[in-house]
C-alpha cells in the first residue's frame, strides 16, 4: 500500500502559606460528571486511565504543582468505576521526603463541607477549597482512603513519580508510617486546581501521547516536557497540566484507552482555567500495524482544533518528531510523517505550530532523532530532547479567544 494508505504499527507549613483563617462553608462542586469544572486554574492534572482493581487502602500521592495560587481544589475521578467511589478521607499536605510530609502542613480537604464524599460511576468531583497559599513547583502530597473499593480504579498508570499505599496507613498524619507499598501511577486523583495569584493568569494543557507522558526522561526529576514548559512560564503564574497517555492516538481507541478526541472534553475542556490546548499526538497512529493516512490524521487534528476553538481555547499544533530506527518505521510510515508535517505547518488551522520535528530531528539523517536528544530507544526524547520540546513551544497570547 502507499505511504498515504499505510505505516507500521508519549519547611513550608504547607506553604498553603496558610492564614490560620476558618475554612469557608462553600459547597463543593457538584458530581455532575467528568466535564464539570472547578474555579480557578487547573495546576495539574494527569490523563484518566483505567487501572487495576480498586482496593480498601489508603493512597498517599505526590504531585508536583505548576502555577502556585490559593484555594487549592484536587478532582477525584471515578471515570471507569462500575460502581460508587466512597473516600473517608482526603489530605493535602507538602512532602518532605519519601512518604513523610512536612510537619503540621497536613490539612483536611472537604466535599460539600463533609470529609467523605461518593463519587458515582463514570463521575468526577471537586474538592471545597483549602484557604491558605500554595507556592509554584510545590511536591504536593495528596493523601486518601478508599474503604471497600471494588471493581476497575482510575487513575495515571505511568506516573514516573513515586507515590505509597497502606492498608493501615492514616492519610491525616504527616509521618511514613504504615505507607508500606510504592507505586509508580496515580489512583483517583487527576487533577489541581488554584486560584492563581497572578490576575487573568489561565492554563495550558498538553494533549499527547508517550512522549507528552514523559517515556524517556528521567524517572522522579520531573523533566517531562510540559514540566520543562510549566519552569519556563512560571514567572507569569500560567498553570500547566499534562494530559499525556501513553500509546494514546488521535483517530482510534476503546474503552480503557480512548482517543484524544473521545477525551478531549474530561482531560482538556473540563478544566478550569484552560486558555490554550498544545496537540501533539499522530506517532501512533501512523506506525500502526495499519497505519493511518495524512490527510486522516489531519482531519482528526481539525476535529479537536474546531472543538477546541468552539470552547473559546487557542490551540498550537505539534509536528511529529522523527522515528528512524524504532521497529515500526518503514519508508512508507516515513513518507506519511512528512506529509502530516506538511499540513500541520501550512494548513491544519491551528492558533499556532510547534515545530518539534525541527527541534529534534537529527541534520545529517532528518528520518532520525538527532542522536544527543535520543532516550535510545529512537522514538522518546530524553532529558534534553523533552526540553528541546518544550523550547518549541510558543503559546499564543492568553487574550486569544474564539
Amino acid at each position: 500500500m502507499s505511504g498515504r494508505g499505510r505505516a507500521r504499527r508519549a519547611a513550608a507549613v504547607l506553604l498553603l502559606t496558610l492564614t490560620g483563617q476558618a475554612a469557608p462553608a462553600l459547597a463543593a462542586t457538584p458530581p455532575a460528571g467528568p466535564t464539570v469544572r472547578g474555579s480557578g486554574v487547573v495546576t495539574w492534572a494527569a490523563g484518566a486511565q483505567r487501572l487495576g482493581a480498586g482496593a480498601d487502602r489508603a493512597y498517599r500521592l505526590i504531585v508536583k504543582v505548576s502555577a502556585g495560587g490559593s484555594d487549592l481544589r484536587v478532582r477525584l475521578s471515578n471515570a471507569y468505576g462500575d460502581r460508587p467511589l466512597t473516600v473517608d478521607a482526603a489530605h493535602a499536605g507538602l512532602q518532605a521526603r519519601g512518604a513523610a510530609l512536612k510537619l503540621h502542613s497536613n490539612r483536611a480537604l472537604t466535599f460539600g463541607g463533609r470529609h467523605t464524599v461518593s463519587v458515582p460511576p463514570g463521575e468526577a468531583v471537586w474538592s471545597d477549597p483549602l484557604p491558605g497559599r500554595v507556592p509554584a513547583g510545590t511536591r504536593l502530597a495528596v493523601s486518601l482512603r478508599t474503604p471497600h473499593a471494588r471493581g476497575p480504579a482510575t487513575g495515571h498508570q505511568l506516573a514516573l513519580t513515586t507515590s505509597y499505599l497502606g492498608r493501615d496507613a492514616d492519610p491525616g498524619g504527616d509521618g511514613d508510617t504504615g505507607w508500606t507499598t510504592a507505586t509508580n501511577s496515580w489512583w483517583y486523583l487527576d487533577a489541581v486546581s488554584v486560584r492563581p495569584a497572578h490576575p487573568g493568569a489561565g492554563a495550558v494543557v498538553a494533549l499527547g501521547d508517550s512522549i507528552t507522558d514523559g517515556w524517556g526522561s528521567t524517572p522522579g526529576l520531573d523533566r517531562r516536557w510540559p514540566d520543562d514548559l510549566a519552569r519556563r512560564l512560571r514567572a507569569d503564574g500560567t498553570g500547566v497540566a499534562n494530559a499525556g497517555m501513553s500509546g494514546n492516538r488521535v483517530l482510534t481507541g476503546d474503552d480503557g484507552d480512548p482517543s484524544a478526541g473521545r477525551r478531549l472534553e474530561r482531560d482538556v475542556l473540563s478544566q478550569p482555567g484552560v486558555r490554550t490546548v498544545v496537540l501533539y499526538e499522530g506517532v501512533n497512529d501512523l506506525k500502526a500495524e495499519h497505519g493511518a493516512g495524512a490527510d486522516e490524521i489531519v482531519a482528526g487534528y481539525r476535529e479537536i482544533t474546531r472543538r477546541a476553538h468552539a470552547a473559546g481555547l487557542c490551540v498550537v499544533g505539534a509536528t511529529l518528531a522523527p522515528f528512524k530506527g524504532w521497529p515500526q518505521w518503514d519508508p512508507d510510515a516515513e513518507a506519511v510523517r512528512r506529509e502530516v508535517n506538511r499540513q500541520v505547518r501550512t494548513g491544519g488551522g491551528f492558533d499556532a505550530v510547534a515545530d518539534v520535528d525541527r527541534a529534534l530531528r537529527d541534520p545529517r539523517d532528518p528520518a532520525r532523532l538527532r542522536p544527543a536528544l535520543d532516550s535510545g530507544d529512537h522514538l522518546h526524547p530524553d532529558d534534553d530532547g523533552m526540553r528541546a520540546i518544550a523550547g518549541a513551544v510558543a503559546t499564543p497570547s492568553r487574550n486569544c479567544r474564539r
